[in-house]
């Protein structure tokens, strides 16, 4: 489904992401782990379209998606989270999801403004998407409060949600489960096995192993922007390079995200 070529992304002098090779297959769970600075973000935001690679190439579908504006790359079936939530904090849950299917409008700008038969009629058929949407994610009884009144677990859903909105094919899941509970953790690992359920394929960057591990069919390992390991997830538990560049040579761990 997705595939770069030597993928490079260099902030001055510093390689973000170097010579990246990399392979998601249609219908996976892929992990991309590493320590804190490996370039597990920068990828996301070179192949989502926010940042131009340096050089190399990234193809999607049989798409050369390299340096595409990412409202493109969302509109070919690309969608993706952020580390921290980027709701609207003073718009109700279902607002924030409706937000999510602006790249499903029809009617244009202007009858929209003016509020034709037309533009009212979608926007009703988009609403009662994004309640389905909220109902898929555990979130219907919500869909009245406001985002800011969220408890933070379920913030993290509603940006989850809101990527839904985009009905994406490949979906970028930037930590979904960073600062939460035991109980939140289990919800979040339960909603995103439903989304590949539904045929969505998942690219994850976490930094809770156990999520990583309950999760993933396979995994690919970042370091100073290189890959150092692709496997299993019990190959990669066992990888000494792995270990290595969470704990360090000596032994002493390190940040890993």
């Amino acid at each position: 489904m997705l595939e770069t070529d030597k993928l490079s992304k260099y902030f001055g002098g510093l390689a973000a992401v170097n010579d990246l090779d990399l392979t998601v297959n249609q219908g996976e769970i892929l992990g991309l782990i590493g320590p804190n600075g490996a370039g597990k973000t920068t990828f996301f935001n070179v192949v989502s379209g926010f940042f131009p690679p340096t050089s190399g190439g990234v193809m999607f579908e049989g798409h050369d998606i390299t340096r595409m504006k990412a409202h493109h790359v969302a509109q070919l079936g690309i969608s993706r989270t952020f580390q921290s939530s980027t709701l609207f904090m003073k718009l109700t849950v279902l607002d924030n999801v409706f937000t999510g299917f602006h790249l499903s409008y029809r009617t244009n700008f202007l009858k929209r403004i003016l509020h034709s038969p037309s533009s009212v009629k979608e926007e009703r058929t988009l609403r009662h998407k994004a309640l389905e949407v909220l109902k898929f994610t555990g979130m219907a009884s919500m869909k009245d409060e406001l985002a800011a009144n969220l408890p933070h677990g379920y913030q993290r859903i509603l940006g989850i949600a809101m990527a839904l909105a985009t009905n994406p094919k490949l979906l970028m899941l930037d930590e979904p489960a960073t600062g939460m509970n035991p109980s939140e953790t289990e919800t979040m690992i339960g909603l995103i096995r439903q989304i590949r359920d539904r045929g969505v394929t998942i690219i994850l960057v976490e930094h809770d192993m156990k999520v990583v591990m309950d999760l993933c069919d396979r995994i690919v390992v970042l370091n100073f922007g290189q890959k150092i390991a692709e496997g299993l997830p019990e190959e990669i538990k066992q990888n000494h390079a792995v270990v290595e560049a969470y704990l360090g040579k000596e032994g002493v761990p390190t940040n890993a995200a």
